[in-house]
């Protein structure tokens, strides 16, 4: 494994996790609806699916999902279903505005620890590009013939980074609860992240690969 071509790809994978997208959106609307404990949870979700797809990735699984169109299309539309639910249920918190829970200073639960780690797994284990992201992106750095502990010491880097950045997030957005927790603040945030999740969703929707 050469190291330039390794601080390469961390860089890289640093730039792209910053760019926002539905991990964020999901673990934006958990960290306003739990707390740091439920967003942080949801970031962990996050982790152990791009765990698992850049596994697939490494040895060669993820290759066979993308080309048996069948089931890579099925994946793609439990993704657009799930965005649109998580979407919807944002909205109408929207439009009830009941936040006394959070508002009072309210800390997770083990139930919301297990709701922010399914959203935010399910999210994105259902999101097929992320597997696509990994086929593409890998073969940039790497021969082929790569032994497969190499393949997975990229993948799970990229998996890394994005768990310290959402981690982050979920942090800075605990912080700024108290402002955050305010009724008009807490409504329009969520009436941004429905917006945010619906347009991932239609956005997979109209992807053909």
């Amino acid at each position: 494994m050469g190291w330039s071509g390794y601080g390469t790809f961390v860089v890289l994978a640093v730039v792209l996790v910053l760019v926002p997208g539905p991990d964020v959106a999901v673990v934006l609307r958990n960290t306003l609806a739990g707390g740091r404990a439920r967003g942080s949870w949801s970031a962990v979700g996050i982790t152990v699916s791009n765990v698992l797809q850049g596994t697939a990735a490494a040895t060669g699984l993820a290759a066979l999902v993308v080309r048996v169109e069948p089931l890579f299309q099925a994946i793609r539309w439990a993704g657009v279903a799930y965005l649109t639910y998580l979407a919807l249920q944002a909205f109408r918190s929207a439009v009830r505005g009941r936040y006394a829970d959070l508002e009072a200073g309210g800390t997770a639960t083990g139930r919301d620890a297990l709701t922010g780690l399914r959203q935010g797994f399910l999210s994105n284990v259902t999101n097929p590009k992320v597997l696509a992201f990994y086929l593409a992106v890998l073969p940039q750095f790497l021969a082929p013939g790569t032994p497969v502990p190499v393949l997975l010491t990229y993948a799970l880097t990229h998996a890394a980074v994005g768990l310290v950045w959402l981690l982050l997030l979920a942090a800075g957005l605990s912080r700024a609860r108290r402002v955050l927790a305010r009724r008009p603040v807490r409504r329009a945030l969520d009436a941004f992240t429905g917006c945010a999740l619906l347009a991932f969703g239609a956005r997979l929707a109209a992807s053909r690969s």
